[in-house]
């Protein structure tokens, strides 16, 4: 087994060896075309970011700039939309559902390193895969790490460290990241705490 195939079983490997430093550099050069377009082409954009991750729906709307190490680790859903900042080790798999909101300065690491200095200077790393369901927003500046699973319809508040999985229908905030309630029929009516939507439509 080589250096890339360890990395994609989740298994220690240098991240350096068998045509690993050279595939990083071709995402590279495509992360640096995609962050410099000028913002009037839309149609090159949406073609260039379908061309760095590994699977998208029809519509995705990634706002720049944008970071990843590989790109093709990464499957998003239909209706994808990250705002500005998304940073993703995808060392190893990260799979996004539908309908995902993703607010600015979120960062979701599947990439990590051995804990012992001794093991850790050995140049061994790791990537464990995330997975994240439908219908889900992340607030701005959290952090998702590795080996976590989020369920479908839950919302993270800003700020959070997301250790640990999260079921479906949860709203979840904190470092670390806890549930803090589930979601329930009543919170439909409300578009922000305690303010009730004004129109009809949004049901």
């Amino acid at each position: 087994m080589n250096q890339k195939e360890r990395m994609l079983s989740g298994l220690p490997y240098k991240a350096w060896m068998d045509g690993l430093s050279e595939e990083r550099l071709e995402n590279k050069k495509k992360i640096f075309k995609y962050n410099n377009l000028e913002p009037e082409y839309e149609k090159a954009k949406d073609a260039l970011i379908k061309e760095i991750l590994g699977k998208t729906g029809n519509i995705i709307n990634v706002e720049a700039p944008f970071r990843c190490d590989y790109g093709y680790n990464i499957e998003v859903g239909e209706n994808f939309f990250a705002n500005y900042n998304l940073t993703i080790l995808d060392v190893g798999k990260v799979k996004i559902g539908d309908n995902a909101q993703i607010a600015p300065n979120v960062s979701i690491y599947t990439a990590g390193h051995p804990i012992h200095p001794d093991s850790r200077n050995s140049g061994y790393e790791y990537g464990i895969p995330i997975t994240i369901g439908d219908n889900v927003w992340i607030g701005g500046n959290t952090c998702i790490m590795p080996g976590v699973t989020i369920g479908n319809n839950v919302v993270i508040g800003a700020g959070s460290v997301v250790t640990k999985d999260l079921p479906d229908n949860v709203i979840a905030v904190g470092n670390p990241c806890r549930i803090l309630r589930k979601i329930s029929e009543e919170d439909r009516d409300y578009y922000y705490r305690n303010l009730k939507f004004d129109v009809e439509d949004y049901k």
